[in-house]
């Protein structure tokens, strides 16, 4: 198969810390914090931040009391921005062999994967590390749900 959908360990790990780091509103977040959070290896982990740092992504702060913080806004950061720091660009092919050997006039699968690589490009597009981020804030930080409290009879 050649540029078929590839969703690597390290693109989960760049858009999970993104979605951390972006969730603390500028506190400056420990590798092994996210490490830790995500239940992943800090050697990897390591890796994927530098990269995001490397692309303009993210901030590093090295010392006692470092760590990182956001550089790029969550609200126009992409998930395909992400995927194409951590992958390469975002390309598919219609066909599953690498060699358009077939002998077939269309594919067996019919339009399926230029569907689902079309909904999958549209997701990554149009979905911002803002839409996830409220999932990893701490609970401090979370809206506080109303009480509906005992009705008097």
């Amino acid at each position: 198969m050649q540029k078929s959908l590839k969703l690597s360990e390290g693109f989960a790990l760049a858009l999970h810390a993104c979605a951390i780091v972006a969730s603390r509103k500028g506190e400056r977040v420990e590798a092994w914090k996210i490490a830790e959070e995500l239940g992943s290896s800090y050697d990897h982990l390591s890796k994927v931040l530098q990269r995001l740092v490397k692309a303009g992504i993210l901030n590093s702060v090295k010392g006692p009391g470092g760590g990182f913080t956001m550089e790029a806004s969550p609200e126009k950061l992409s998930f395909k921005e992400v995927y194409e720091i951590m992958e390469g660009n975002l390309e598919f092919d219609t066909c599953l062999f690498a060699k358009r050997n077939c002998c077939l006039k269309r594919c067996v699968l019919g339009d399926l994967v230029s569907r689902i690589n079309a909904q999958l490009t549209d997701y990554l597009t149009d979905t911002k590390v803002s839409d996830v981020m409220n999932l990893f804030q701490k609970d401090e930080d979370k809206p506080k749900a109303k009480s509906a409290g005992r009705r008097r009879k």
